[in-house]
């Protein structure tokens, strides 16, 4: 699915989500996942990277099942950008102390089995691998 890199339409693309898990008969605990993930992702690039020079245009997801696990993709054609290359958050120190941002990354890399960027003909591309069990 291809959206504009909208706040309502990461909704949209949540209930498209949401038909594919019932439709493929994902466990709860996968599909829940699965939506927090892409939600996060796409969240990404509407509020940091769909405004300025090198705006992004549109985000692109498509997700398959690969065995016991989900591979999701997760593409956009705006400035290049590596989420996976920054200082992971300090969740230890306390709230007045930590810098602001950073933590829904953490939370995804913490909620797949990968999480591997790449730049490729002028896009951004996050491919997520998730557990189908629990």
């Amino acid at each position: 699915m291809t959206i504009p890199p909208a706040t309502d339409e990461v909704t949209r693309l949540l209930d498209a989500l949401e038909a594919f898990a019932e439709e493929a008969s994902l466990p709860p605990k996968a599909a829940h996942r699965l939506s927090v993930v892409i939600e996060e992702l796409a969240a990404n690039v509407v509020m940091h990277g769909s405004s300025g020079p090198g705006a992004a245009t549109f985000v692109a997801v498509t997700v398959r099942q690969d065995g016991n696990a989900l591979v999701a993709t997760i593409e956009d054609d705006g400035r290049a950008f590596d989420p996976l290359v920054q200082a992971a958050p300090d969740t230890d120190a306390a709230l007045e102390d930590r810098d602001i941002g950073g933590l829904g990354v953490h939370f995804v890399q913490q909620m797949t089995r990968t999480l591997d960027y790449s730049r490729e003909d002028g896009r951004n591309r996050l491919v997520a691998v998730l557990d189908l069990a629990g």
